[in-house]
């Protein structure tokens, strides 16, 4: 009777946990400087596209849906926003989907807080400066040892 249930509990574990859950987005969105834009299938002219403003950096996670910085459900890394010309940046925004193509978006929402947005844009700045003073005192600590050692 033991055996039975082990064998019956370890068959009912393999079971529940080979479920896949992928996620089904509502609409393709793109997400820049904090904010959640909606991609409509409306294109925009050329003449209209004023100047890069950013570029898709992550992608949402597909399990869980988190995303952080700039991202996109729909779009790849690298595609790049372009503000519209005579629009507010915080009213829509151009995605370039091709060469030389763009579809509007529109703002939705603000982007949910995710803890990666504060080290993205806090934290790695910061480590690159102190990267960047650590190398320029071993440089001067260097040429001061080198003058001192030849006079």
């Amino acid at each position: 009777m033991m055996k039975k249930t082990a064998l019956l509990l370890v068959l009912l574990f393999f079971i529940s946990s080979t479920t896949v859950v992928a996620l089904s987005w509502a609409y393709p969105f793109v997400v820049w400087n904090g904010n959640v834009y909606k991609v409509l299938d409306e294109s925009v002219i050329e003449d209209e596209i004023g100047k890069k403003i950013g570029k898709v950096k992550t992608k949402p996670n597909d399990m869980s849906g988190r995303y952080y910085g700039d991202a996109s459900n729909a779009y790849p890394r690298g595609t790049k926003y372009f503000e519209i010309k005579g629009i507010s940046n915080e009213e829509a925004i151009a995605v370039e989907v091709d060469d030389n193509q763009w579809k509007k978006a529109v703002f939705v929402h603000e982007a949910p807080f995710h803890w990666m947005n504060i080290v993205t844009k806090y934290i790695i700045p910061v480590i690159g400066v102190v990267i960047v003073a650590i190398l320029v005192a071993i440089i001067v600590l260097l040429y001061r040892g080198r003058k001192e050692a030849n006079s």
